[in-house]
C-alpha cells in the first residue's frame, strides 16, 4: 500500500501539467512516446533478458495497453474536456479493476452494468447544459483509457501470481516499457505532427513525466498492485481523483463549476460504493 500511496501524491500534478502545458501545445503523440521512450531507457540497464518467454511477452503486453494505447486515449481525452472532467470521469476505473479481475478468474456479476450506468448519470450531471457531441466523445475516450488502465495493472498482477519470477521486479519492468513503445513509438511516426515543444519549460515537464510520472511511478504502482488484493487496488486507483482535482482547483482552476463537479463526482462515487459492496458479497 505504501507504494500506491506515494505515488498518487506523485501522479497529483499530472493531469494538470499535461492539461495547463501540454494538450493543445504540444503534439500528443509526441508527448506519449516521450514519455514512454524515456522511462524505458531509465530501466533497459537492469533488464534480466533471460526470462520465460510468455512471461516476457505478458509483461509486454501489459505495458503496451497500460502505458502504451492508454496514453493514446488518455492525451487526446484533453482536447476534448477540462482537466476536471477528465479526472472525474477516471472514477470508473476501480469497476473495470474489479471487472477484469473476476473475469479472469471466471466470475462475473451483473451488478457492474448498474455501477456503469450510475456513472453515466453522474457524467450527466457535470454536464447537463452543454451535452455535445464532442463531450461525449471525451467521456468515451476517458473510458478507453481507463479499461486500458485497469487491464494493464490487473493483468501484470495475474501474470506475477501465476509465474512466480525469482528476478526482482526492477529487472522485468524493462519489457513492460518496451511494450508500451512498441505502441507508442508508430503510432508517433504514422498520426504525430510537426508540434513540438517551444518552451525549456515545456521541455522540462516531458522530462519529469517521462523519468519521474512514467518511469519511476508506473513501476512503483504496478509493484504495490503485486502486494495488495484486488479491492484494495481498485480503491486505490480512486485515490487519484480526489489527490488531482485537489491539485488542479487549488493551481489552475478557480472558476470551475464546483456545484455540478460535485453533484456529479457524488454520483460517480456512489456507484464506486455500489462496486465495493458487490464485490463484499462475493467473498461471503
Amino acid at each position: 500500500m505504501p507504494y500506491l500511496v506515494a505515488v498518487t501524491l506523485l501522479w497529483a500534478f499530472s493531469f494538470s501539467l499535461i492539461g495547463v502545458y501540454l494538450a493543445g501545445h504540444v503534439d500528443s503523440y509526441f508527448s506519449v512516446v516521450s514519455r514512454v521512450f524515456l522511462a524505458t531507457l531509465l530501466f533497459l540497464p537492469f533488464l534480466s533478458w533471460r526470462q520465460p518467454p510468455r512471461l516476457a511477452l505478458g509483461i509486454m503486453g501489459c505495458g503496451a495497453l497500460q502505458l502504451g494505447v492508454m496514453y493514446l486515449f488518455y492525451y487526446q481525452s484533453f482536447l476534448l474536456l477540462s482537466v476536471p472532467e477528465v479526472l472525474i470521469f477516471t472514477v470508473l476505473t476501480p469497476i473495470y479493476v474489479t471487472l477484469i479481475y473476476d473475469l479472469l478468474h471466471k466470475r462475473f456479476n451483473p451488478g457492474y452494468l448498474l455501477t456503469a450506468a450510475l456513472a453515466v448519470l453522474g457524467a450527466l450531471v457535470i454536464r447537463f447544459d452543454a451535452l455535445s457531441k464532442d463531450y461525449w466523445l471525451g467521456f468515451a475516450v476517458v473510458q478507453g483509457a481507463n479499461l486500458c488502465f485497469a487491464l494493464g495493472q490487473v493483468g501484470y498482477k495475474v501474470l506475477l501470481e501465476r509465474y512466480q519470477p525469482a528476478a526482482p521486479q526492477h529487472k522485468l519492468f524493462g519489457y513492460f516499457y518496451l511494450g508500451a513503445l512498441s505502441v507508442a513509438l508508430p503510432a508517433w511516426w504514422l498520426l504525430g505532427s510537426t508540434l513540438y515543444p517551444s518552451t525549456n519549460l515545456q521541455w522540462g515537464i516531458l522530462l519529469w513525466l517521462g523519468l519521474g510520472a512514467s518511469g519511476l511511478g508506473y513501476f512503483l504502482w504496478n509493484k504495490g498492485a503485486t502486494l495488495v488484493n484486488a479491492g484494495a487496488l481498485a480503491i486505490m486507483n480512486n485515490a487519484l481523483v480526489p489527490a488531482g482535482l485537489l491539485v488542479n482547483l487549488l493551481l489552475w482552476s478557480q472558476e470551475a463549476d464546483l456545484l455540478r463537479l460535485s453533484l456529479g463526482g457524488a454520483i460517480l462515487l456512489a456507484s464506486l460504493t455500489l462496486n465495493q459492496g458487490l464485490l463484499k458479497l462475493r467473498r461471503y
